[in-house]
C-alpha cells in the first residue's frame, strides 16, 4: 500500500528515525505568507507526539514475534509511521490489551506511556492531577499561556473560556442548525451532481472538506471565499511533524493576522450600528466583565476552524469509506435513514480517528494509574481509539456493528475536555452521510483500496484523497 512500512512499530531499537515524504503538493502550505503579530505562537514543534496512524498493514501480521518484552529499556519511537487502514489493527490491539501502559519515546526524545484501557483513559481525561497545560507550555506550543487553545488549557482558565462559548454548542442549538447544515450539504452535492456525475471525483476535495468548513464559516461570519487562503495554513497547523517548525509558525501567523482583521471589521460594524449575528460578534459584544480577550477570541476562532473542520472532514470521509466497505450497508441506509444515527455512533467508535492518539498529559503529582505508581512529571497519552476497542466495555469489540446499542464510546473525549462541538459534529456526520448516500446513487470507490494514500504525521488520520464514482438516478435527482 502506498506510504506504508513493513517495519513493526514495536520492533527495532528506539523505534527508528523514519522520515516520511510530504503530501503530493505541500508547496502551497509551505509557502504560506507570514504576516501577523510578533507574539504569535511559535508553532507546533516537530517533536509533537502524534499517536497512532491507521490500521497496520497486513504485512505486519508476520512480524508479531518481533515485539519486544514489556517495558523495554529502549522503547519504540512514537508516533508509528507508515500505517494504513480504517480501524485499529490486531497487531497494535494485542499489544494494547497486553499492556495498559505502553512505554514509547516521542519524536522530541522524551519518554511517555500510552494509556490503552477504557477506564484508565477516562481517568486521565477527567482527573485534575493530569495536566494538558503542563505539556502545552513546554515542548508542544512554546507560546505564552494566554494563547493556549481551549483544548490545551487547564482549569480555571479552561473553565472560564469554555463557559463563554458553550451556549452556542448545545444539543438544542445543533438541532436548530440541522436544516442549515442539511442545506449546505445539499447545495454542495447538487453542484457535484451537475458537474461530475459519471466520472471519478475526489469526495474529500469536493464535499467532505468544504461541507464542515462552510458550516463553521457561517457560524463565525467568515466568508467562505476566504477558505482558499486559510485551508493551507490549517493543514500545516494540524500536522504533527510533517511540516517544519518554521512552516507551522508562519501558518499560525497567517491565522492570527486574518482573525485579528476579522475582529477589527466587526468592531467597525458594531460602532456603525450594523452588528452581525455571527459568533465572533457575539463574543466581542459580551459584557466587559465576562468578555474574552481579543487574543482568546482569535485563538478560539481559528481553533474552531481547525478542530471543527479538519476533524469532521477527515472523519466523514472515513465514514463513507467504511460504509462502502460494508456489504449491503449503503443500500440499507438509503432505504432507512432512521438507522443513520446509530451507524454514526458506531463509526465514532470504530474508525481510527486520532493521528496523535490523544492530547499528552503530565502528572502533576505522584499518582496511581492502571495499578502502577507514576511519578510527578510522567507524560501519558490517553488513546481514545484503543479505549473504544476495550472488550471489557464493548461486547464483540472487534466487530463493526452498525446497530450497536448501548454504545458508550469516547470518540468525542470525556470529562472537562469533551469535544465542545460534539452535538454539531454528530449532526454534520448524520446529514453529510445521509446526503451522500441519497444523492450519489451506486456510489463506489474509483480506485483499488491499496491505492489510497493515508495521512501520516497529522493530528487527524484518514486518507488524502477519496476517489469515488457514481451513477445518476434515472429521474436525475434524489
Amino acid at each position: 500500500m502506498s506510504g506504508t512500512s513493513a517495519r513493526c512499530p514495536f520492533s527495532g531499537a528506539g523505534g527508528g528515525t523514519d522520515v516520511l515524504p510530504p503530501p503530493a503538493d505541500p508547496g502551497t502550505a509551505a509557502d504560506t505568507p507570514a504576516p501577523g503579530p510578533p507574539d504569535a505562537p511559535a508553532a507546533l514543534a516537530s517533536g509533537v507526539p502524534a499517536a497512532l496512524a491507521s490500521g497496520v498493514p497486513a504485512a505486519l501480521a508476520s512480524v508479531t514475534a518481533d515485539l519486544p518484552a514489556p517495558h523495554t529499556a529502549d522503547p519504540p519511537r512514537f508516533p508509528f509511521p507508515g500505517l494504513s487502514g480504517i480501524s485499529l489493527d490486531p497487531v497494535l490491539l494485542d499489544r494494547y490489551r497486553d499492556e495498559p501502559l505502553v512505554p514509547v519515546r516521542l519524536a522530541n526524545g522524551r519518554e511517555a506511556l500510552l494509556v490503552t484501557r477504557y477506564a484508565d483513559v477516562r481517568t486521565v481525561l477527567s482527573d485534575d492531577r493530569f495536566s494538558r497545560e503542563a505539556w502545552a507550555n513546554g515542548t508542544l506550543f512554546a507560546r505564552k499561556s494566554g494563547a493556549l487553545a481551549l483544548v490545551t488549557s487547564d482549569a480555571p482558565t479552561h473553565t472560564r473560556r469554555r463557559s463563554r462559548v458553550q451556549s452556542r454548542f448545545t444539543h438544542r442549538r445543533a438541532e436548530e442548525d440541522r436544516p442549515r447544515i442539511a442545506r449546505i450539504a445539499a447545495e454542495l452535492l447538487d453542484s457535484l451532481q451537475d458537474a461530475d456525475a459519471g466520472r471519478p471525483v475526489d469526495l474529500i476535495a469536493e464535499f467532505t472538506t468544504p461541507f464542515p468548513y462552510r458550516v463553521i464559516c457561517e457560524m463565525l461570519g467568515v466568508p467562505a471565499a476566504d477558505l482558499d487562503r486559510l485551508l493551507p495554513s490549517v493543514t500545516v497547523m494540524m500536522s504533527a511533524g510533517r511540516f517544519s517548525a518554521d512552516q507551522a509558525a508562519r501558518a499560525h501567523e497567517v491565522m492570527y493576522d486574518y482573525f485579528f482583521g476579522q475582529l477589527a471589521a466587526r468592531r467597525e460594524a458594531i460602532a456603525a450600528g450594523r452588528p452581525g449575528d455571527d459568533l465572533l460578534t457575539t463574543l466581542l459584544s459580551a459584557p466587559r466583565e465576562t468578555r474574552l480577550s481579543d487574543e482568546e477570541i482569535v485563538v478560539f476562532g481559528f481553533g474552531l476552524m481547525m478542530a471543527g473542520g479538519e476533524t469532521t472532514a477527515s472523519h466523514l470521509a472515513m465514514c463513507v469509506l467504511q460504509v462502502l466497505s460494508t456489504p449491503g450497508l449503503a443500500d440499507r441506509l438509503r432505504r432507512d435513514a432512521s438507522a443513520v444515527p446509530a451507524v454514526v455512533e458506531e463509526l465514532l467508535r470504530w474508525v481510527w480517528f486520532a493521528g496523535t492518539g490523544g492530547q499528552p498529559h503530565v502528572a502533576l503529582e505522584d499518582v496511581e494509574l492502571a495499578g502502577r505508581a507514576l511519578p510527578a512529571g510522567q507524560v501519558v497519552i490517553p488513546l481514545t481509539d484503543a479505549a473504544n476497542r476495550d472488550p471489557g466495555v464493548f461486547p464483540d469489540a472487534d466487530e463493526f456493528r452498525p446497530d450497536r446499542a448501548p454504545n458508550p464510546h469516547i470518540g468525542f473525549g470525556h470529562g472537562r475536555h469533551m469535544c465542545l462541538g460534539a452535538a454539531h459534529a454528530r449532526v454534520e456526520l448524520q446529514e453529510g452521510l445521509t446526503a451522500v448516500l441519497e444523492r450519489l446513487d451506486h456510489l463506489e470507490l474509483a480506485v483499488e483500496p491499496a491505492e489510497l494514500r493515508w495521512r501520516d504525521q497529522m493530528f487527524m488520520r484518514g486518507v488524502w484523497e477519496l476517489p469515488v464514482r457514481w451513477h445518476p438516478k434515472e429521474d436525475g435527482r434524489c
